[in-house]
């Protein structure tokens, strides 16, 4: 259920009870768990666990601390180990300016010539960041553009950093500091994070999470990280721990992979997954390469699509939900007699209706089916994500004039039921012109759907 995808099990206050300290994490539903080493010593202790044990995995790489006595013959030392079949990244690696253990120059010098070794190898990074956010930073923006994967490991930067490190294609790791009282501004960013950017850790032996500060951290206490990143988000801690073990096998490579599905639920609201298909290609939609959300698979040919009796079947009692919501990766409305057919059930029985879509029904369907709304979807969510037609155009890939097609049919739909218009919250769209047009154009509600890379 969970991947702790950092904690540093070589430690030697983990020697005297060390299978006792895995049962554990069995019992707690950790399925696997990812060990970074600090120096080359490490590294080899790393790769002899995960060979002992098929639930660990390795990094391999040289801390920041323990940079002072830097040799770039290390290097060919680490891309030795690297090739061990069970190294999965390079780390822990990265800049820490807050203690004086390593020389700076030396520190940085080290850094990226391990980040080149990475990008040599294809393989992941997990970076070390504390008091040297600035330089941390331009080294994320540098080596994006040489297709560098990494995980910020006990993230450490700001709001405005996370965003950026999300849309570079980073992901972004939290642990038991998240859990602490004075960590609020830390939650914050927590929240701000999509939940397909986020990554989870013990950072074992260290941030014991609450309740048991003070004592030694271990994997087994994982899901204390997953109740709060839960907590904060709005869903359950499945949901959280389903969609935290995907990203870690698209990030390391290790991990089960996620299986089809026509419904899903993600915290209280069930979802429908109509059709892959659509007339428009987002340049933010992974439909076609990846099309999977929160952990689940819901890739789909035209052939596979299923009746409308599959979808109610699965449903069974829609009153267990806050709502039904047709939303997959595709435009629903392309099936919306489907669509129609399923949400007329759901509301004689007793449920909610939700759709998202991109406000080109009309066009797709050559007919207005705005009043086909009424008594069939309670709230219809339309991607409104520029009101810039040109913009728009360039964001969804289509012509400029579906712009107007989407603007007239959220004019027509909100005569008939509840409609909110959403944007993606890119740094190139202007969140706060998107929302006063939305107010003053349309009349309508407003949402800001987060980015994910």
């Amino acid at each position: 259920m969970f991947i702790d995808t950092h904690t540093h099990l070589f430690y030697p206050n983990f020697e005297e009870d060390f299978d006792e300290v895995l049962q554990r994490a069995k019992e707690n539903k950790v399925d696997f768990m990812l060990v970074p080493a600090t120096d080359l010593e490490t590294a080899k202790k790393t790769i002899s666990l995960a060979e002992k044990y098929p639930q660990i995995y390795a990094a391999v790489g040289v801390h920041p601390h323990d940079t002072k006595d830097w040799k770039d013959e290390w290097i060919d030392e680490l891309r030795n180990l690297a090739k061990h079949e069970k190294v999965v990244a390079i780390g822990e690696i990265g800049l820490d300016y807050y203690y004086d253990f390593s020389p700076k120059e030396i520190q940085i010098d080290a850094f990226r010539k391990q980040l080149d070794l990475a990008i040599e190898l294809n393989l992941p990074v997990v970076i070390h960041n504390r008091d040297s956010n600035e330089d941390v930073m331009n080294f994320a923006r540098e080596y994006a553009k040489k297709g560098l994967k990494a995980q910020f490991h006990c993230f450490a930067g700001s709001k405005e950093d996370a965003k950026e490190l999300v849309e570079l294609g980073y992901f972004i790791s939290f642990t038991g500091n998240i859990t602490f009282k004075k960590s609020d501004t830390l939650r914050e960013i927590v929240k701000a994070v999509p939940l397909e950017n986020i990554l989870i850790e013990t950072d074992s032996p260290f941030l014991t999470p609450v309740p048991h500060r003070g004592k030694r951290n271990e994997p087994s206490y994982i899901g204390l990280v997953a109740e709060v990143v839960a907590e904060l988000h709005n869903v359950r801690v499945k949901d959280v721990a389903r969609t935290t073990s995907y990203n870690t096998l698209k990030l390391f490579g290790f991990g089960k992979a996620p299986e089809k599905k026509f419904t899903y639920q993600i915290g209280k609201s069930l979802y429908i997954n109509v059709t892959n298909r659509c007339n428009a290609d987002c340049i933010f939609c992974t439909r076609k390469e990846e099309p999977i959300i929160f952990g689940y698979n819901l890739g789909m040919e035209k052939s596979e699509e299923p009746p409308a009796g599959i979808y109610i079947n699965e449903i069974g009692d829609p009153k267990k939900y806050k709502e039904i919501v047709f939303c997959g990766y595709g435009e629903p409305t392309i099936r919306w007699d489907i669509v129609k057919q399923v949400a007329t059930w759901v509301k004689e029985n007793g449920g909610k209706t939700r759709m998202n879509t991109n406000g080109h029904g009309n066009l797709i369907n050559k007919r207005d089916i705005t009043p086909e709304l009424k008594d069939t979807i309670d709230m219809v969510s339309i991607s409104l994500n520029s009101v810039d037609p040109k913009q728009y155009a360039k964001l969804m890939r289509v012509d400029e004039s579906l712009h107007a097609e989407m603007l007239d049919f959220a004019r027509k739909a909100k005569n008939y039921t509840l409609v909110v218009m959403s944007v993606v919250g890119l740094s190139e769209v202007d969140t706060q012109i998107a929302r006063d047009f939305v107010k003053a154009e349309l009349g309508v509600l407003f949402r800001e759907r987060p980015y994910f890379s």
